[in-house]
């Protein structure tokens, strides 16, 4: 591969193709993500001694250091007039792989991503844990992104994130935002989040909730009087509560759920769905807002009524991914094939949406 491109040159081309990641890996070709679905960048495939040079070449001593002792690493990468990059490098059967997702310069609008009004009322609360949940690839840190930058705006106050690695670059505006990177800036996300009640917060992002130290943590910050904005590896809002109970042992856990029921204000869980026309992906949605009935199901370890309680919950801002899907399929967003795939309830969706004509738009 002697006039093989460099990695600097494969993020640029992944960029002007209109890519959210892009994957090296040894024996294949450079590929890329576009709306959802996986293609090459080049017809040629990258050797595990290039791939290994690539990847190496853009990282800093420090970076090289902890791969070698770890053998993975997040980082980011900033590329003039190209944009800024979450990296990721690891091992594939003994040849170092890596995997770029691009982070866009601007941060989008709430409402540009297609987020309904109650995200905003969540914006502004002052105390409580709000959780973003989700699969890899979901949206999730553009969703957290958006709301941060919604409440520097809004509130004149201190703002700490705790990131890995730091993702979107946030101004001050009316608000201090202090973003700290794991790694760099501090050793743990549980150590910086107990650091933090120090630093005079008014809210604290936690890029991601790995581990019961984290949980605890930021379950504390909730409780003392802080708004606490977090992202949580799950497909639904209840299942969000069961992963927190559950990464904790059996003794615990009463502690952790009555925690739980005071500090938890509301869970949204989103997916990306691929539009009908082909032409990109939508957002959908499910908001459980805790109010008195869902406080009752968690101390009560009722975590099957959760769905119940969304779905009667529409005058506190509540609706379900199936009414999320329901809309979107109607005013023709997305085919029925993906809004069935993606639905809680199939046979429901089926049922509700039978023989009901597209409208322009099911919310009004």
């Amino acid at each position: 591969m002697d006039n093989a491109p460099d990695l600097i040159d494969l993020l640029a081309r992944a960029v002007s193709a209109g890519a959210s990641d892009l994957h090296i890996c040894a024996d294949a070709p450079p590929m890329v993500r576009v709306n959802g679905s996986l293609r090459p960048l080049t017809t040629e495939p990258v050797t595990g001694e290039f791939s290994r040079e690539m990847i190496l070449g853009i990282l800093t001593e420090k970076q090289r250091a902890r791969l070698e002792e770890d053998w993975e690493l997040d980082f980011a990468l900033q590329i003039d007039e190209v944009g800024r990059f979450r990296g990721n490098a690891h091992f594939s059967r003994g040849v170092l792989e890596a995997a770029f997702r691009f982070i866009p310069h601007k941060i989008p609008e709430l409402g540009d991503l297609g987020h309904r009004d109650t995200i905003f009322g969540l914006c502004g609360l002052q105390r409580g844990l709000v959780l973003v949940t989700g699969v890899t690839g979901s949206g999730k840190s553009t969703t957290m992104a958006s709301m941060v930058q919604n409440i520097s705006r809004s509130l004149t106050g201190v703002i700490v994130t705790i990131e890995d690695p730091i993702e979107y670059v946030f101004e001050s505006s009316r608000s201090v935002v202090k973003q700290r990177e794991v790694g760099s800036d501090t050793k743990s996300f549980a150590e910086a989040l107990r650091h933090a009640l120090r630093q005079d917060p008014n809210v604290i992002f936690v890029g991601e909730m790995r581990d019961p130290e984290t949980i605890g943590a930021a379950l504390t910050a909730a409780e003392t009087g802080h708004l606490v904005l977090a992202t949580l590896h799950t497909i639904d809002a209840p299942k969000a509560i069961d992963r927190m109970v559950d990464a904790f042992p059996g003794d615990q856990q009463p502690q952790i759920i009555a925690q739980l029921s005071n500090a938890l204000e509301a869970v949204v869980s989103q997916r990306l769905i691929p539009k009908e026309d082909g032409t990109g992906r939508v957002l959908a949605t499910e908001i459980l807002i805790a109010n008195s009935g869902v406080r009752a199901c968690i101390r009560e370890k009722r975590w099957e009524q959760a769905v119940s309680m969304i779905e009667i919950g529409a005058k506190d801002g509540m609706h379900s991914i199936d009414e999320d899907l329901t809309g979107l399929y109607l005013s023709r967003q997305i085919s029925k094939e993906e809004a069935i795939a993606n639905a809680r309830d199939r046979d429901a969706f089926e049922k509700l949406t039978r023989d009901v004509p597209a409208k322009k738009s099911f919310f009004g």
